[in-house]
Formats: structure tokens, sequence, C-alpha cells
């Protein structure tokens, strides 16, 4: 392999800034901003989302009724009384 072709893998740790959680992971990103975690210093990265707020994940999810889309579509443009208009 070459040398200094290839980016440098560390820990990194990524802040969630909407809960304030805190997650150790590696990765090649580089960043001017550092954060203490488990008494050592790491370079920090700031999500807005992660595993710690994301709806899916903290069961908080909404669940959105399309049961009667169907019959919403057919009152709106009449459609019982279109087919039977063509066939009388």
């Amino acid at each position: 392999m070459k040398d200094d072709i290839h980016p440098k893998y560390h820990d990194v740790v990524f802040v969630d800034s909407s809960t304030g959680t805190k997650f150790l992971m590696r990765s090649t990103i580089n960043t001017p901003k550092t954060t203490e975690y488990e008494g050592k210093t790491y370079p920090m990265v700031t999500v807005d989302i992660s595993s710690a707020s994301h709806p899916f994940y903290t069961g908080q999810q909404k669940f959105v009724d399309t049961a009667g889309r169907v019959e919403k579509f057919q009152r709106k443009y009449k459609w019982d009384q279109r087919n039977q208009k063509t066939e009388g």
C-alpha cells in the first residue's frame, strides 16, 4: 500500500444537539471542536438527529391514519356518481 494516501482514522465524539447525548465512534472526519468524554479529550461533531432523538428509535413516532384516503378522494371527485352516469 502507498503511504500517506489514506485519511487518519481516529476516535471522534458525536453529540446530539437536541438531547446532549454523546457517542464515541471512530471516523475520518476532521473538526476544530473538542470535548471531554470519559476523562479524555476528543474531536467533537454536532449532529441534529441521532438514535437518542429520532422518533423511530425513541418510540414517539406518529402514525398517520391512511384509512379513508380512498373514500375521501371518491367523495371529492364524486367518483361513485361518475360511474353511474356512464352506465345510464
